[in-house]
């Protein structure tokens, strides 16, 4: 079952349950998918890489506007953002630990054969890629560089 016809069986539910919060996080994701279908280029049903890239993306802007509307203390706000994050990461993989990311990194600059921070493009570029919808970018670049100094 695709992403899209997963979104929509949820947003019945919501519906029928009259769950604003939950429903509000669908229907982002549904004019996400939309907007991912229109684009240049685009496939008309998207593969598993460009639904999980955008999944990640949503999930970067919730965080982003959330630690804005904290900053100026608008929980009222914030708390709207949380709703729709936590829609959103219902449909991402779940997420490794900081254990996990350095064991994997480690595994990648042992086959590399990276020897130091020099090397951390290509690190961050397999890495990116073996890792990606399980760990944020930020993470992984701050892990790889603690491994490469």
């Amino acid at each position: 079952m695709s992403l899209e016809q997963r979104v929509m069986e949820r947003m019945k539910d919501a519906m029928r349950a009259k769950d604003e919060g939950v429903l509000r996080g669908l229907r982002a994701i549904k004019s996400g998918i939309l907007l991912a279908k229109t684009e240049p280029g685009a496939s008309e049903p998207l593969s598993e890489a460009d639904e999980l890239k955008m999944l990640t993306k949503m999930q970067k802007q919730r965080k982003d506007s959330l630690s804005i509307y904290r900053d100026q203390n608008r929980e009222d706000l914030a708390q709207k953002e949380l709703e729709e994050l936590a829609v959103i990461e219902l449909f991402l993989p779940a997420q490794m630990s900081e254990g996990e990311i350095k064991a994997a990194i480690a595994k990648i600059i042992a086959d590399t054969g990276a020897a130091g921070i020099k090397d951390m493009g290509i690190v961050m570029g397999i890495a990116s890629k073996e890792l990606a919808g399980r760990a944020e970018g930020k993470t992984i670049s701050e892990i790889v560089k603690s491994l490469l100094c």
